[in-house]
């Protein structure tokens, strides 16, 4: 390894310069080389690039929804599952201290 400490100015940024082109070149070939393996694995397989490309994923079923659990006793409009950021209005009522058992339905 090339103590880079000695260098001047001018010979770093020439060196950064060539690093920069390298890192793009290395780059580009490795997304060449990539694509070229992708076309032989698919073509042997007997496929196009645009079977692959046209391929979705499965759709995951949608769950059900979750039943509320708990009910604000000074607006039976709002509820909460007891799953994911408890809503302010849960958060307030705990902080004015009741329980969470308090506030199930």
């Amino acid at each position: 390894m090339k103590d880079l400490s000695k260098l001047s100015l001018t010979d770093l940024r020439t060196l950064e310069s060539q690093v920069q082109e390298a890192l793009k070149t290395h780059h580009f070939l490795a997304i060449s080389k990539a694509r070229e393996q992708i076309l032989h694995i698919a073509q042997s397989s007997g496929l196009s690039v645009a079977d692959i490309v046209a391929t979705k994923a499965p759709k995951r079923a949608k769950s059900a929804p979750v039943a509320a659990k708990y009910r604000n006793p000074d607006d039976a409009s709002q509820t909460w599952s007891g799953r994911g950021r408890q809503p302010l209005w849960v958060k307030a009522l705990l902080e004015a201290g009741n329980s969470l058992g308090e506030l199930s339905k």
